[in-house]
C-alpha cells in the first residue's frame, strides 16, 4: 500500500472514529472528552517538511471542525501541534544519531519513555488549546483545567492502548 492511500485510511479513520465513537459517548461528555483524531499529525513520517505538516494538521482540524461545527477551534488546537512537532521530537530524540532509523514516531523507533513522553506532551498541549478557546473565558478556570486533565489521561490510556492493541509495523530505513 502506498504511504498516501495508507495516511489517508489513517485520517478517514480516526476522524471518523473520533465523529461517530468517541463523540457519542455520553456519560463522559461532559468532563472528559476522549480525543484521538490528532494521531493523525503525531503519526506523520519525521523527514516532513514543517510547511506539509501545518497544512496537513490544518486540514485535519478543518476537517474536525466540519464535522463538528465548530469554526477554528480544532484547526487552532491540530496547527500548534503542527508547529511544536518538529521541536519535541528534536528535544527528544537521542542526539548521537542524526538521522532516523525509522519512518514514523512510535515507541519502538523513539524508545518507549521519549515516545509516552511525546504522546502524552502533545496531547496535553492540544487538549489544553482545544478547551481553552472552547470555553473563551478564563472565568472559570478551574473546570477547564479539569476537564484538560481528564481528558488528557483518558485520551492518553486510549492512545497508549491503541498501540499496544495495534501494533504498527514499522519500516526500517536502510542505506540501498
Amino acid at each position: 500500500m502506498s504511504e498516501f492511500i495508507k495516511h489517508l485510511f489513517r485520517l478517514l479513520l480516526l476522524l471518523l472514529s473520533q465523529h461517530f465513537l468517541l463523540y457519542q459517548i455520553p456519560p463522559l461528555h461532559h468532563t472528559a472528552v476522549p480525543v484521538l483524531y490528532f494521531l493523525f499529525s503525531l503519526w506523520l513520517p519525521f523527514q516532513i517538511g514543517r510547511a506539509p505538516l501545518l497544512l496537513l494538521s490544518f486540514i485535519t482540524g478543518m476537517l474536525m471542525d466540519f464535522f463538528t461545527k465548530t469554526p477554528g477551534m480544532h484547526a487552532a488546537a491540530m496547527v500548534l501541534i503542527g508547529y511544536l512537532r518538529p521541536f519535541l521530537i528534536a528535544l527528544l530524540m537521542p542526539q548521537q544519531g542524526v538521522e532516523f532509523n525509522y519512518r514514523e514516531p512510535s515507541a519502538q523507533s523513539m524508545g518507549m519513555v521519549p515516545y509516552i513522553s511525546y504522546v502524552a506532551i502533545l496531547t496535553l498541549l492540544h487538549h489544553f488549546c482545544l478547551f481553552s478557546i472552547q470555553a473563551f473565558q478564563f472565568g472559570d478556570m478551574s473546570y477547564m483545567w479539569l476537564k484538560t486533565g481528564i481528558s488528557w489521561g483518558v485520551s492518553l490510556v486510549l492512545i497508549l492502548s491503541i498501540e499496544l492493541i495495534f501494533h504498527r509495523k514499522q519500516k526500517f530505513l536502510t542505506n540501498t
